[in-house]
């Protein structure tokens, strides 16, 4: 598919999008796992010069009809391409205030974009208000004009005049072609050289023209340039994140390569970004930090980008010909459904056991009444007898287990919510912790499953 696409004078160019700005001090763009954009050298905000700004349109949204995934698509192909985006706003279908939000946001941005109210109907107002608020004008164009009554005849229904009003173009700017729908994207720009793309809201449609025609847009606009942005996240388990903070304060505080921790439920995050003048140059950066964080956290670290907890663990397995079962009791079977989401699980997962009642435990597991009687299930005996009577009955190299009081009832004075016992059973011995996790009942059994695969991934290391 063609796009029109314009030329924009690229040292007066910068793209809006909002963004949350994880690290105050970041000067480098935030760019997804591994990407490598390219930035200015000596222009502002890190080197790149391309700003953006989107607005959603739409009183569904404000109402919390929809959910609004077009705007998460679009960040992260912003961030992707190294756009800065600060700011992200929503507003109903009324003139007034999409005027205002319009406005607020030329006046930050280069480039607006806008997300909604294209169509036919008298509540689709966004292009010409975009038009008003840029001093545009908006033209009829008569191919896509064409277009639209021959879509309308295809399917044997004759057209409404109101269509009409989806072929009007700004005279000053360009218009995307929508593959999917009747109401094509355009790009208003302004006289001092900001620009306003306009995108439709239909999910398919909006990825469609985003994907073949604003992509290559903004890479255009980007231009030729003179240095890259690389990053890179390493992924942390067992461990705080004021802790994490806490032991690599001296590395935080670098201006480049950045480091900045983000948290995530089970884990800590450390995304490191460098900028240089060649990609080469960035990712030497970037192992250098890795090297450095390692050598003050290395144990906590288990992966970087998308490499996953149980990703790590199977793998692990696989590479030393060990077997792994399971036998949970709060987690529901957690643990095991995270292991076989990795292709090439079966070459080392024997069998799960979700043993939830004493019954259950005692009976599949083998685990004693008179444990349960006297420490109750919830405790570290009974993980310890769950860890070696799931590996007995299978005979698996490794058994593990995990036990506890996910919530928000069940608990006492002397076993809270929260609390989860984990088991580990080897040839060497059993190891049993002792967690005491917050959060609800989905958080407290997602950290416990994480517990427990970080058990397995620690004793491998110890082998």
């Amino acid at each position: 598919m063609l796009c029109r696409v314009g030329h924009w004078a690229q040292s007066r160019m910068a793209v809006f999008f909002t963004y949350a700005v994880l690290n105050g001090r970041d000067n480098v763009r935030t760019v997804a796992p591994g990407f490598c954009v390219r930035y200015n050298v000596g222009k502002p905000n890190g080197g790149l010069g391309l700003r953006a700004e989107i607005i959603s349109v739409g009183t569904e949204l404000l109402l919390g009809q929809i959910v609004d995934t077009n705007v998460v698509y679009l960040s992260q192909l912003l961030s992707q391409l190294g756009v800065d985006l600060y700011y992200r706003v929503t507003v109903g279908d009324n003139t007034a205030r999409l005027t205002e939000a319009l406005r607020t946001a030329l006046s930050r941005a280069d480039v607006v974009f806008t997300i909604g109210g294209l169509g036919p109907t008298q509540d689709d107002l966004t292009k010409e208000t975009v038009a008003q608020v840029v001093g545009d004008e908006m033209l009829l164009d008569e191919e896509l004009a064409a277009k639209l009554r021959a879509f309308f005849a295809a399917r044997g229904v004759e057209m409404p005049e109101t269509n009409l009003k989806q072929a009007l173009v700004p005279k000053r700017g360009r218009s995307f072609p929508n593959p999917l729908g009747t109401a094509p994207a355009a790009a208003f720009e302004t006289e001092d050289e900001k620009a306003v793309i306009v995108l439709p809201g239909p999910p398919k449609e909006f990825k469609a023209i985003v994907d073949e025609c604003v992509v290559p847009y903004l890479r255009e606009k980007i231009g030729e340039s003179s240095g890259v942005i690389r990053s890179r996240v390493l992924r942390l388990t067992g461990i705080g994140e004021s802790n994490v903070e806490d032991a690599i304060k001296h590395l935080i505080s670098n201006p480049n390569p950045t480091v900045a921790p983000l948290a995530s439920p089970g884990e800590v995050r450390l995304r490191i970004t460098a900028k240089a003048p060649t990609a080469d140059e960035a990712e030497a950066m970037i192992d250098d930090m890795d090297s450095k964080i390692v050598s003050v956290l290395g144990q906590f670290v288990f992966g970087r980008d998308e490499q996953t907890l149980e990703r790590v663990v199977v793998e692990s397995l696989i590479a030393r010909r060990l077997t792994l079962a399971i036998a949970e009791s709060c987690t529901g079977g957690l643990v095991a459904n995270r292991i076989t989401d990795v292709p090439g699980c079966s070459a080392i997962f024997l069998a799960g056991v979700v043993s939830y009642s004493n019954e259950a435990k005692k009976e599949l597991l083998g685990v004693p009444e008179e444990l349960l009687i006297v420490h109750g299930a919830v405790s570290e005996p009974v993980a310890r007898a769950m860890a070696e009577g799931i590996r007995r009955v299978t005979g698996a190299d490794i058994g593990v287990s995990t036990t506890g009081i996910a919530g928000p009832t069940g608990a006492t004075a002397s076993k809270p919510v929260g609390l989860v016992f984990t088991g580990l059973a080897t040839d060497s011995g059993t190891v049993v912790r002792r967690h005491q996790f917050f959060g609800d009942r989905t958080d407290i059994k997602l950290r416990a499953s994480q517990a427990a695969l970080d058990m397995v991934r620690m004793s491998l290391i110890s082998q």
